[in-house]
């Protein structure tokens, strides 16, 4: 089970702003990809370190016509634990300290900041683990913390590990396709948090889908697996909804920020990403209630199925208890019982106690007790 909750015990006592790595590395050593688009065409390069980088840094805002012109510089980062390289991105770019430890903190709650000269976003991106016996048919979701920088004709990406969840932008980008190729760096913002809310709903399809499996193994065959996978689809529910529930904040307050880096043709937009973040937090609700029933639904049936053997049982224990009486009556050895002495006295007691049991078993099944 991959550790999701990332002590910051080396944090304590420290000054804010202090650039230390929280988590664990996800790849050896990071990775940079540098891609320039615009008018004036198209270039990508991967980078050993960020002094090979030439071209504008961040600097103050420009007008929509300016920065069109100028083309956006988009700079993807694989890796975080590289104290180094981002002091020299935050002295090439001019991050403020803060956002420098809110990028290296892995285990930050979604949120948007407005610095002036440049907007942070910070999200998080999931994807599936193999599923095993232990932690749930199907695995459990993998977090990883995805962050934003975006100024008037920059955007920096941060992501602990490699991922194929951008690449579908970037070709986008190389073919010219859509608005992206044309629009400025919030448009470039914004299309990256869609493809990471749209991944939320792939997620959801899945977990839909095992809670649909679930309940058919509830209603047939109920047993400790189930009560397992009630629990961990719970707990990853409720994980999601940690994570969804300040996304909506944070697109609220991106769309509403008034600021010369954000074009208002984007503007409708993020109300459409805003929307898919409401439908995915009414989804989750949704399930959740569902995953609730479910556990009901496993307590009941344990509880019928507990009672249904308590009956069987009390009817045996009955059935037994006046077979039991007259043993007991025949095995008392007093000298002149009147049975004692007949022939056929052994053969008699056994025909009264079928008899007797055959009995009780007929008004029972009348009863539909059996």
């Amino acid at each position: 089970m991959q550790k999701r909750h990332r002590t910051r015990k080396t944090k304590v006592g420290l000054p804010p702003g202090s650039l230390i790595h929280v988590g664990e590395p996800q790849i050896e050593a990071p990775r940079l990809t540098l891609m320039r688009y615009g008018a004036q065409g198209i270039e990508e390069e991967i980078l050993a370190d960020i002094d090979e980088m030439t071209g504008p840094a961040a600097g103050p805002a420009a007008t929509t016509g300016a920065r069109e012109e100028k083309g956006v510089s988009w700079l993807h980062v694989e890796g975080l634990h590289d104290i180094a390289l981002m002091e020299k991105l935050g002295d090439r770019y001019r991050l403020h300290p803060l956002t420098l430890e809110d990028i290296l903190y892995t285990d930050q709650r979604p949120k948007m900041e407005d610095y002036g000269s440049y907007v942070y976003v910070v999200l998080k991106s999931f994807s599936f683990n193999s599923g095993t016996l232990a932690s749930g048919p199907m695995g459990e979701v993998a977090p990883e913390q995805i962050s934003i920088v975006f100024g008037q004709d920059f955007l920096i990406s941060f992501a602990e590990r490699k991922s194929a969840l951008l690449a579908p932008i970037r070709e986008r980008i190389r073919q010219g396709r859509g608005r992206i190729a044309r629009a400025g760096a919030d448009y470039l913002a914004y299309a990256i948090i869609d493809a990471i809310v749209d991944q939320y709903f792939l997620i959801l399809e899945r977990f839909g889908e095992e809670i649909e499996d679930l309940e058919g193994q509830l209603i047939a065959n109920p047993g400790r697996n189930s009560l397992a996978a009630i629990q961990h689809l719970k707990r990853e529910m409720l994980y999601l909804r940690k994570s969804v529930w300040p996304l909506r904040e944070a697109v609220s307050t991106l769309q509403r920020l008034a600021s010369p880096l954000m074009d208002a043709a984007t503007d409708p937009y993020l109300k459409d990403v805003y929307d898919h973040t409401i439908q995915i937090i009414d989804t989750i609700e949704t399930m959740r209630d569902s995953l609730a029933g479910m556990l009901d639904i496993y307590l009941s049936s344990a509880s019928n199925r507990l009672n249904e053997v308590m009956k069987v049982l009390t009817i045996i224990a009955t059935i037994f208890m006046p077979l039991t009486f007259l043993a007991g009556v025949y095995g008392m050895n007093f000298r002149y019982m009147p049975e004692l002495e007949w022939h056929w006295g052994y053969f008699a007691v056994w025909v009264v106690m079928i008899a007797v049991a055959l009995s009780m078993a007929l008004y029972f099944k009348r009863k539909k007790w059996l």
